[in-house]
């Protein structure tokens, strides 16, 4: 079978590279980048990384507002397909590329697949939400990593064509954890294992909102501890534009976005994780860092349930709470797979008609 796997942004990246190696081993793959994330921290190092093969196409689409960058992807998708003519589509997530990628198929007829369907964050004005529920409705299969998101499935009626395979971020999380820990992080940043917070920041509510995102920096300065800080473009764009990179303090270590082995290696060795990635949250859930979440509200109420992630949003007193305060109490009993979800998937795949 002939597939098209829809990937432009890191989170997909790392969810693709299990499924990708997985697929090919019986379908003929076409890998589209839509280049939602172009720069090369965020892009061509974690196809490097990550030992995924190099996109067939690379759209080139990056920035612009998100009906725009949307639009953009669909008229370029459409493109793609028509030229391709694949038998399936596959895509990953909650971004613009997923949407974009779920209504090209649609329109055309072609079977979607969804990686990571199922999640809900039940706050419609999280652009996020939108891109899953539309992929969710849109897909012939739907690839789902807990329980949780195939009970929310059902609630909404969607049961057929339901799988529950686990979550691919945990197949690499797992299958990379042995090399991240023989990476040289604490020695390359300054920091020493154990002693220090991890922070990212990334979401437009968090940080196209210039009080917000002053209110989230200025937390992380009263910080006791050392905050390294891997800093986002479109972060590191606002902090510029609204005039606040100067109150980042000597305490927090502003660096450039670092490569999947780079991020993995400074998770392991932080005392605790400040982040509104979703992604993030689990992959501190699956190596035992207690997650500060900077969000009212999450996808992975797995997390929270066993203790180990605190939804604490982003007024500052409250995260200083949190960074001194907060302490799983709770065993990790959440199942997000058994490390094999990209293996069931491409089985699922391969049995498709």
């Amino acid at each position: 079978m002939k597939i098209a796997s829809v990937v432009g942004a890191r989170p997909q990246f790392i969810k693709a590279a299990p499924v990708s190696r997985e697929v090919r081993q019986h379908n003929e793959e076409i890998l589209v980048h839509t280049g939602q994330h172009y720069d090369d921290n965020m892009s061509d190092v974690f196809f490097e990384v990550l030992d995924l093969p190099r996109p067939d196409y690379n759209l080139g689409i990056g920035g612009g507002s998100a009906a725009w960058q949307t639009a953009e992807m669909i008229r370029a998708l459409e493109g793609v397909l028509e030229k391709e003519r694949p038998e399936f589509v596959l895509v990953y997530g909650d971004t613009n590329s997923t949407l974009a990628g779920a209504i090209v198929a649609s329109k055309m007829g072609v079977p979607l697949g969804h990686v990571e369907a199922g999640l809900r964050s039940f706050n419609r004005a999280m652009p996020e939400e939108i891109n899953r529920i539309v992929a969710d409705q849109l897909s012939t299969l739907l690839f789902c990593p807990t329980q949780t998101a195939v009970d929310n499935l059902a609630r909404e009626g969607v049961e057929r064509g339901v799988h529950l395979v686990g979550d691919v971020m945990y197949d690499i999380a797992l299958q990379s954890a042995q090399a991240a820990r023989s990476r040289d992080v604490s020695v390359r940043f300054g920091v020493t294992p154990g002693e220090y917070l991890l922070a990212t920041l990334h979401r437009p509510g968090n940080v196209d909102d210039r009080g917000v995102l002053e209110g989230i920096v200025r937390a992380f300065g009263r910080s006791r501890r050392p905050i390294v800080f891997p800093v986002h473009p479109r972060t590191r764009k606002n902090l510029e534009a609204f005039g606040l990179w100067d109150t980042l303090r000597a305490s927090v270590k502003a660096i450039e976005p670092v490569d999947y082995l780079d991020f993995i290696a400074l998770l392991m060795g932080a005392s605790k994780v400040l982040t509104d990635s979703g992604g993030v949250q689990k992959e501190a859930y699956f190596f035992g860092i207690p997650c500060v979440t900077l969000r009212d509200e999450t996808e992975w109420i797995e997390t929270v349930e066993d203790g180990w992630n605190a939804l604490v949003g982003t007024e500052p007193e409250d995260i200083l709470d949190a960074i001194e305060k907060f302490n799983p109490a709770g065993t990790k009993s959440k199942s997000f797979g058994d490390g094999h979800a990209a293996e069931k998937i491409a089985r699922i795949l391969d049995k498709f008609v």
